[in-house]
């Protein structure tokens, strides 16, 4: 996904102590020029066999729930290599980049989770941050320190590429002038084109997009707006929406007079988005409602109630089980199994996260040790067989999957309904 705060990027100030660092420990048991490295300062050997991972996500407010099956994947994915790389130990540790405070992820909290792994001299990778706001806050810190970054679910476009991205997009998160950040999530260039077409599958003619103004749903809104010119969906507003506003009466009676006929949410459930659908269904009874990968979670469509789900519609990178090869089906077999209960939407990229990040560590050989070896191996990943499917990683960092679910609402659940194969040209 995703996701967040409005630009606020290099050396946020570690205001805040950071809340609540969970730690995990997984018993031995059970390339361009823009793709690569940190400054030569940074890098080099972290001189030990035992290696640390860190985690950051939003372990406090609606993302809770789906933080938590994140870390279970990531640590399912360090539990099935058994804690090790080779000669090398693996410690994992989860940090909370959240505070009860703002209930959500937050930018001081999120800048001393990333400082906590770059003054960390066994850190070898860092897993976040879940919200795209809060990577473009950690993102330069840990550049700085020439650690990898893999987000498992980070989709604003602006952090890997300059096409569809704000000025000074993505270079400004890179002070070494090196790339550091990767993910495996396709980014919102490819779901903004993926919206747009299952908006018109389902009849849209005239669209009006909504967004919680952070980097994830600003960005992703234009990225819908970008892909409906060339799809030939019209758009008939694009504006921002006030996240701690009592109720959104008046913003749906204007997109109402606009004669949009659909409506499309660019942001995520922690800012008010079930308050925001219950009101424009109200005014809007019969408009569809869409949202991103920023609202496939519990805490949202668990709270709809029958009569908006019936117009609720969800672009979600995360296919039925039945679509992927054996291993992501076992995924969901094990995870079940292991937590007693279906995993949320991002699991499975928190089990491909942790899993590329090994495959890393594993590739740079008698150098996993070595942050900048493992920056290198990383971007030079080619079709890599995983739960996902196979895939490469490409200059930017992106993962070269491009396909999307698209999920309808029934009974407090997400349902899949079809793959949107994303016109992105």
């Amino acid at each position: 996904m995703r996701r967040g705060l409005t630009l606020r990027v290099r050396h946020v100030a570690a205001s805040g102590c950071l809340l609540a660092a969970l730690s995990f420990g997984v018993a031995a048991c059970g390339s361009s020029s823009s793709g690569s490295q940190s400054s030569s300062s940074s890098s080099g050997s972290t001189g030990s066999s035992t290696l640390t991972i860190y985690s950051s996500l939003p372990l406090q407010g609606d993302s809770r729930a789906q933080s938590l099956s994140v870390v279970n994947g990531e640590k399912l994915a360090l539990a099935a290599k058994g804690g090790k790389v080779g000669n090398f130990t693996i410690k994992y540790v989860s940090l909370d980049d959240s505070t009860a405070a703002a209930g959500k992820w937050d930018p001081g909290a999120t800048s001393a989770d990333a400082r906590k792994a770059a003054q960390d001299k066994s850190t070898i990778g860092y897993l976040g941050e879940f919200n795209s706001g809060a990577s473009a806050i950690s993102i330069p810190i840990l550049n700085e320190a020439g650690v990898l970054q893999v987000s498992p679910s980070n989709t604003a476009t602006g952090l890997t590429r300059s096409l569809g991205a704000d000025k000074g997009e993505p270079d400004k998160y890179y002070p070494s002038g090196k790339r550091t950040y990767g993910r495996v999530v396709p980014a919102d260039h490819i779901q903004g084109a993926a919206q747009v077409s299952y908006q018109k599958d389902n009849g849209c003619t005239k669209s009006y997009l909504l967004n919680d103004k952070e980097v994830y749903g600003a960005g992703l809104a234009k990225n819908v707006a970008a892909a409906a010119k060339v799809q030939g969906l019209t758009i008939v507003g694009n504006t921002g929406m006030d996240p701690k506003a009592a109720n959104y009466r008046s913003v749906a009676q204007t997109i109402k007079a606009s004669g949009a006929d659909c409506v499309f949410f660019g942001g995520i459930t922690d800012n008010n988005a079930v308050q925001l659908f219950k009101d424009l269904h109200a005014a809007m009874p019969t408009a569809k409602l869409f949202g991103p990968d920023g609202v496939a979670e519990t805490a949202f469509f668990s709270k709809l109630g029958a009569s908006l789900e019936k117009v609720t519609y969800i672009t979600n990178p995360t296919l039925d089980p039945k679509l992927y090869p054996p291993a992501g089906q076992e995924f969901f077999k094990t995870y079940k199994a292991k937590f007693g209960t279906e995993p949320e939407a991002y699991a499975i990229y928190g089990y491909e996260a942790m899993g590329v990040m090994l495959q890393a560590i594993q590739n740079a050989g008698a150098k996993g040790n070595d942050r900048q070896a493992v920056i290198d191996a990383f971007f030079k990943i080619k079709d890599r067989d995983s739960v996902l499917g196979k895939y490469s990683i490409d200059e930017n960092g992106d993962t070269t999957l491009s396909d999307y679910g698209g999920d309808r609402v029934q009974n407090g659940k997400l349902v899949f309904d079809k793959v949107i194969k994303a016109q992105t040209s």
